[in-house]
């Protein structure tokens, strides 16, 4: 017979599941994780292959995770070409928290860009800096005034599902590369020509070999950078319901209807499978469906803008 988990009074059963085998899961509360198959190794070999190609490289990270959403390890690969970074889907992110990651980046020396990629008009701004990038790259190093190549190329590189696609379709004005919740859709380097002066060379998602920190396994799960199949749906969902109902997200309490924020998560698991019908026979609540539906409603947006991480201190 299968374990038995209690919550608020309603006994449920469920599956007893064993974690997959990509996960190294510790005892310690800051358990390492990996998942890094093998075409993501290809991905960065190939990107280390062609980087000496391109003018330019474009980082896209996600502005809920400014900083665990980038990768160091394809930082190293790019051997120290020209970088600008987009933090993108802004619009999704704690704009109290963006202002001060503003600040935070300002201090690190590599341009960057806080954005959301479905807006044409950013992508003007991304355009008119990489050039200046590139142009000042060229006059450094052509000191005889000799005149500068016309055509630019940039590449395109970042975690999965961060919205490098997206980037490149709204630039492209068409479906120039697959788009998908699912991340690692793209497997493959692509260029795209968006026009006579412009070449973007699309490249897979690749994820850091190791990610140290727990918490931090959670960020990329819940911004979908990391598949649900992989770690499962249950930790994050419950991690991001603790952390709503810690930073009193009224979007979140809204969404779900809640009293208050002074509720265990059992508690606000069953109130919300009770509000939005995810029920089992005699009122029992599938907790699968919730965690469904919260990792669902968070990332379209409906549980409030949020930003996970604080700029580092300096020591």
């Amino acid at each position: 017979m299968a374990p038995y988990k209690k919550i608020n009074k309603v006994t449920i059963q469920t599956k007893k599941t064993e974690p997959p085998k990509k996960i190294i899961i510790g005892a310690e509360p800051n358990a390492a994780f990996n998942w890094f198959p093998g075409h993501m190794m290809k991905a960065m070999r190939d990107i280390k292959a062609k980087v000496q190609m391109v003018d330019l490289v474009i980082e896209v990270r996600d502005a809920r995770v400014p900083l665990v959403s980038g990768n160091g390890a394809l930082i190293e690969t790019i051997e120290g070409k020209a970088r600008l970074i987009l933090l993108n889907k802004v619009n999704l992110a704690d704009p109290v928290m963006v202002a001060k990651w503003d600040d935070w980046f300002k201090e690190q020396g590599v341009p960057y860009l806080f954005m959301n990629c479905l807006d044409k008009n950013a992508l003007k701004q991304v355009l008119s800096t990489g050039r200046q990038i590139i142009e000042e790259r060229r006059r450094a190093s052509n000191p005889d005034g000799l005149p500068p190549k016309q055509k630019y190329r940039f590449m395109i590189i970042g975690l999965p599902n961060t919205g490098k696609s997206t980037f490149i379709n709204t630039m492209a004005k068409r479906n120039a590369t697959k788009i998908a919740d699912k991340p690692g859709q793209t497997r493959v380097q692509i260029w795209v020509d968006v026009d006579e002066d412009l070449q973007l060379l699309d490249t897979p998602g690749v994820m850091p070999p190791m990610v140290r920190q727990e918490e931090h396994r959670y960020w990329l799960s819940l911004i979908n950078a990391i598949p649900d199949e992989i770690i499962g749906e249950e930790d994050p969902a419950c991690y991001l319901v603790k952390y709503l109902l810690k930073n009193k997200s009224e979007e979140f309490k809204a969404r779900y209807k809640l009293e208050n924020f002074d509720m265990s998560l059992d508690d606000a698991l069953v109130k919300i499978a009770t509000v939005r019908g995810c029920l089992r026979q005699k009122g029992a609540p599938d907790l699968e469906r919730v965690f469904k539906l919260i990792l669902n409603d968070f990332r379209a947006g409906e549980l409030g803008k949020v930003c996970f991480g604080t700029p580092p201190v300096k020591k």
